[in-house]
């Protein structure tokens, strides 16, 4: 049922064509803003989750249960994390939030490399663990609205790329190619929604009496 087909010259599955699809208009309706992408999240999560333990890809197959969990509380959060009912706006990361993010990533690179690699019998524990690790930081980062999750994920799908192609995934990473693309209409898309920051009042001319 899921037998390989050929399309554009490559092979690919039923199963991956679908995900496609549905990663394609989640990114599309992120980039919008419409909280209706954490249902289409959800589901492309799922059908993803099949594709990648095919493949060996552990790390990848975990986090799209990861990624449904935290799809379900990013779709409550956008509808009404803003306190008194009120969906999130776009905000920045302060600098302990850079600190944290970064923190957290290299944290989770190291537990799910050394899982990956002791419990697993894939054959790329190392960069799996560190695309897996920064693929949850940008859906936090996503669920949250923080203009970074963009940042991140350029990032991380640019090396997925690279990844699916050596596991014969070429519609997969055809579709990280896209994202790439697309993170950057993100990140310039929500760069316009970050409230702007009031300028800082000049200080007073000593020279100048007092009013």
């Amino acid at each position: 049922m899921n037998d390989p087909i050929p399309l554009f010259g490559f092979a690919t599955t039923p199963l991956e064509l679908i995900s496609f699809v549905l990663s394609i208009i989640t990114v599309l309706l992120n980039i919008r803003q419409n909280p209706w992408a954490w249902f289409f999240a959800i589901v492309s999560s799922a059908t993803y989750a099949a594709v990648f333990l095919e493949s060996k890809l552990y790390g990848d197959t975990g986090l799209q249960f990861v990624f449904i969990a935290v799809s379900a509380w990013g779709w409550y959060q956008w509808l009404y994390g803003g306190g008194s009912g009120r969906g999130l706006g776009v905000t920045r990361l302060s600098g302990w939030g850079w600190l944290l993010s970064g923190g957290g990533w290299l944290a989770g690179f190291a537990l799910l490399s050394l899982f990956l690699k002791t419990v697993t019998d894939t054959d790329v524990p190392y960069i799996d663990g560190f695309l897996t690790a920064g693929s949850l930081l940008g859906q936090l980062l996503l669920s949250r609205k923080k203009l970074e999750n963009w940042h991140v994920w350029i990032a991380v799908d640019i090396l997925y790329v690279g990844l699916y192609v050596y596991k014969a995934l070429f519609l997969t990473a055809v579709l990280y190619a896209l994202f790439v693309v697309m993170a950057i209409a993100g990140l310039l898309a929500w760069k316009k929604s970050v409230p702007a920051v009031p300028p800082k009042a000049a200080p007073l001319d000593a020279s100048q009496p007092a009013s």
